[in-house]
Parts: C-alpha cells; structure tokens; sequence
C-alpha cells in the first residue's frame, strides 16, 4: 500500500458521525527547539455561547497528521462545553506522513514531547480558559507521546491535570524505567483487536505503576481495531507500515472503524473529562 494513499485515508476517512461546528480558528503555538523557536500550527475550537472560563484539552495526532479524527473530536469537545486545540506537530518541521517503515523512533518521540507543554502554556493565557482544568489527549504516536510526558521522572511543569490515551503507542514508555508515577487522571482508550498498538503494550506500563495506579482507568473495546475512529473506513491491512510491536519494528498492522467502539469511547470520554475537569 502506497504512502500516498495511507495519507488520504487519514485525513479524508468520510465522518459517520455529525457534530456541531463551533466556531474554529487558526493560530499558532510557539515551541522552542534546539535553540530556535517553532511555530506549530493548530486549530482552535471554542464552545459556542460559553460564559466565564472554560476547560480546555490539548489534541495531539497520530502519524498521518491532523484528521478527520481529531477534527471530529475537537467538535465534540466544543459542544460539550470545552475548547478544544488540535496542535500539527508536523507542518512546522516539514513532516507528512510517518506511518511508513521508518517508524517514528525514541528520540523523535522525546523531541515531540515538548510540544505538549507549549499547547497547554498557550492555552493557560488565553482569555477565555480556565488555567486549572487543563487536559492532554493523545492518539496513537502522539498518544505514546503524551504517555511519555504524563511519566516523565519530573512532575509535568505544563500543568495537565487528565491525560486521554487513544491506542497510544505505550511502547514508547519502555525507557522510563521498572517503576513509574502516574499524576493526574489517565484514561486508555484501546481496541481490543489492535495489532498496531496492542492493549498488550499498554498493560505492561500500567503494572509498572508503584504510585497513581487508582488514577489509572482503562477501557478496552471488543471487536476494534487500530483507528477505531476512522469512521466511514473498513478495516484493511497496511502491508507496508512501521509496527513497533513486531520483531525489528517493521511490518503491517490492521485499521479501520469499528463504529460501536466509537460510541462507547465517546461516552467514557465525555464521562472521564467531566469528572476529572470538574471545577
């Protein structure tokens, strides 16, 4: 399968699911990175008619890009009263598509992780945000990356106080060591057929948890596969795609919509972020 179609796939999946658009904008978020500073491109979606200081979640992609996915969610969240930032931490640095062979490696990851605390610094000083009911959710790569942040040995200066995972890359939290914290709400979100970023991975970080494991929730969807979000896209086999999970990191790995496990993730997220961000 070529690159060029895995790409289309990602950002232009036909959305079986209709949500209310909310007022979007264009804006940039600064990063800095290697002694120069980035500006990453995002979207910003505000509730409609929201009154006072809002909560506010970070977005951050997987491999393909900013998608329908994330734009769909980010709608979500708008109606449900939060404003929402889809960060690209792609365009910036002159990347496309990453889901091929070379698979993105330990060292990119950790230079993406940044990325979070800068979206949430930039969501702290706008105006219409409440500096304290701020959240990270991550998909896929970005959601391994969030999961590298929320672990990282040093409490997280960025100030997230709930982490969503969706079929995050957990393997990306192999070097943190046999004994980790958790310090703020994590919810997993995994498909239960994900041969791309198996629930495997994800169990394995959790039971090296030693402090914050009652923090930990998890929810794993029956029948899904990787992207179970991709709504509108049967599930096909990528031939040609990284897999972390396999020997060598190469390749093949399963994707595809799975539009029962997309409803009940809608609900534990909308659940999940109204207890954790409550005032």
């Amino acid at each position: 399968m070529s690159a060029r179609w895995l790409l289309l796939v990602m950002f232009w999946a036909v959305p079986g699911w209709v949500v209310p658009v909310s007022a979007q904008q264009n804006v940039r978020v600064p990063v800095e990175q290697a002694g120069r500073t980035v500006q990453l491109a995002a979207q910003l979606f505000k509730p409609a008619n929201a009154t006072g200081r809002v909560p506010a979640v970070a977005i951050f992609h997987g491999c393909g890009g900013p998608g329908q996915n994330t734009a769909r969610m980010a709608g979500l969240l708008a109606s449900w009263g939060y404003a929402a930032l889809v960060v690209d931490s792609f365009s910036a640095r002159g990347l496309k598509d990453i889901c091929g062979r070379n698979w993105p490696s330990q060292a990119d990851a950790e230079t993406r992780a940044p990325d979070i605390d800068a979206a949430l610094a930039w969501l702290g000083t706008q105006s219409f945000v409440d500096p304290k009911r701020l959240a990270v959710m991550g998909y896929s790569y970005g959601g391994g990356v969030a999961l590298l942040r929320a672990l990282a040995p040093s409490p997280n200066s960025s100030g997230a106080r709930a982490v969503v995972l969706v079929y995050p890359d957990c393997a990306l939290a192999d070097p943190l060591g046999p004994t980790l914290t958790v310090r703020q709400p994590t919810l997993f979100a995994m498909g239960a057929l994900d041969d791309w970023t198996p629930p495997a991975q994800c169990r394995a970080v959790i039971d090296r948890i030693a402090k914050g494991r009652e923090l930990v929730e998890t929810r794993v969807y029956e029948g899904a596969h990787h992207s179970f979000d991709a709504l509108g896209l049967p599930v096909r086999y990528l031939e040609g795609v990284g897999n972390r999970s396999k020997p060598g990191g190469c390749c093949g790995a399963h994707y595809g919509a799975h539009e029962p496990a997309w409803k009940k993730f809608v609900a534990d997220v909308q659940a999940f972020l109204a207890k954790a961000l409550a005032p």
